[in-house]
């Protein structure tokens, strides 16, 4: 839930593999920015680094872009899990049909290519409970 201290939620959208593609995450941090949340696109991060970035920014959300590096984001989003217990984790990229049900059951949302920016927006209000602007 947003802080009761602001009228937006915080959400840290990361990278979870070095593989080049940059478009999905800028999208995605955009359409989140003009609908009304404070977004920080921080990067290519490893598990760590990911949730100090979510302490540091107060964040109530954590959108992972995983780049077809389905192990690798497993392991982040149990590392996410084990820290910070509470936080809704929301993750796109390239995910195959096999990947996002073993993604689903780790309690995370998938977006996998071809998804709506409305629908990952509507998921954002949903696991913030933070209504976006328009």
């Amino acid at each position: 839930m947003p802080s009761q201290n602001r009228n937006t939620a915080r959400i840290v959208i990361a990278k979870t593999a070095l593989d080049g593609h940059w478009r999905g995450p800028q999208l995605v941090s955009h359409a989140l920015e003009r609908a009304g949340y404070e977004v920080a696109l921080v990067g290519m991060k490893q598990a760590g680094e990911i949730i100090a970035a979510a302490t540091d920014q107060q964040a109530d959300l954590i959108g992972l872009h995983i780049g077809g590096h389905v192990e690798v984001a497993e392991g982040i989003i149990r590392d996410i899990r084990a820290a910070l217990p509470d936080m809704p984790v929301f993750v796109g990229g390239v995910v195959p049909p096999w990947a996002k049900k073993r993604l689903e059951a780790l309690g995370v949302e998938v977006y996998p290519p071809g998804s709506q920016m409305n629908d990952i927006i509507n998921a954002a209000a949903r696991l913030t409970g933070f209504a976006p602007a328009g």
